[in-house]
């Protein structure tokens, strides 16, 4: 294997990965598709991988070029990043923050959660992936992600060394549309017996919390939808089509941003949030500033 990286070759690659086929990647770089071929040929030769696989017209990542395609967005990002301080900023280093998110984690909280780092006095800029958990703790275990937030805790199962950091927990309160929760909020909870319900999907860890906070108080709502998409579901709730359940911390945005009026609130319906690193002690300026905030 070669000791340097052809970086022109690189760029050609992440074009095509990009765009999913070489014939968008050259009407966008203006050359000929047999160009960016032997380029990328040559990148395979040098890496000793195949990264691409035909399927159907289109090229599609193997695992190996999935995780040069990650390292190349970090280059060309830490490329455009110089360029910007030695034009606009000279001696000013932007603080690059990547963060995993969990398609089952609130939006809202996550959000109210990376407010700090927003405060931080240097410049910081944030990197937000979203995915399966599994798909994110392995990105973290190869130092692609500084933390990864979660609903739940990193199973010791999955085989991979990281460290869970509880960041607290925080009740429910349950909404809707301004006509459904003038209904519901008189005698909450039993209100919401039968009543129509937009749930998150059941392998969520505020679904857990719901369903267990509804068979103590012999509760059984009529579920209309569910989502694992809960940005979908608050769409439809403000549509009227039903009552939702979001974690109390974002209960303003949720008045805000989409105008839920408040049926009730269930302090002992609780659900945890956790940072999840690749290291135990927490050095890095963005995660010790999320993690002192909310322990505060």
């Amino acid at each position: 294997m070669t000791e340097w990286l052809n970086y022109h070759h690189l760029r050609y690659f992440w074009h095509v990965a990009k765009e999913g086929s070489l014939a968008r990647a050259a009407g966008k770089l203006h050359v000929s598709q047999p160009s960016i071929s032997a380029q990328i040929r040559e990148l395979e030769e040098a890496l000793g991988q195949k990264l691409f696989q035909r399927e159907g017209r289109g090229n599609k990542l193997t695992d190996a070029g999935q995780l040069v395609f990650g390292y190349a967005e970090e280059i060309f990002a830490l490329g455009r990043e110089l360029l910007n301080a030695v034009q606009q900023r000279p001696g000013t280093q932007t603080l690059r923050f990547y963060v995993g998110v969990a398609d089952s984690f609130p939006k809202l909280l996550t959000h109210e959660i990376l407010k700090p780092v927003f405060a931080l006095p240097q410049t910081v800029h944030v990197i937000c992936r979203e995915g399966k958990i599994a798909d994110l703790l392995g990105q973290l275990a190869a130092h692609r992600l500084d933390i990864v937030l979660s609903d739940e805790p990193a199973s010791t199962s999955a085989g991979i060394k990281v460290f869970n950091h509880p960041l607290g927990e925080t009740g429910t309160t349950f909404w809707a549309g301004k006509a459904l929760a003038a209904r519901l909020r008189r005698n909450f909870p039993r209100s919401l017996h039968q009543a129509p319900a937009l749930l998150p999907a059941e392998n969520t860890a505020l679904r857990r919390a719901l369903e267990a906070w509804f068979r103590e108080r012999g509760v059984q709502p009529k579920v209309v939808a569910e989502f694992e998409d809960l940005a979908l579901m608050k769409v439809m709730a403000v549509d009227g089509r039903g009552f939702i359940a979001l974690p109390s911390l974002v209960t303003e945005e949720a008045r805000h941003h989409y105008g839920f009026q408040r049926i009730g609130v269930a302090e002992e319906c609780r659900t945890p949030s956790y940072a999840i690193s690749a290291e135990r002690k927490i050095s890095h300026p963005a995660v010790l500033a999320i993690t002192e905030s909310l322990r505060g």
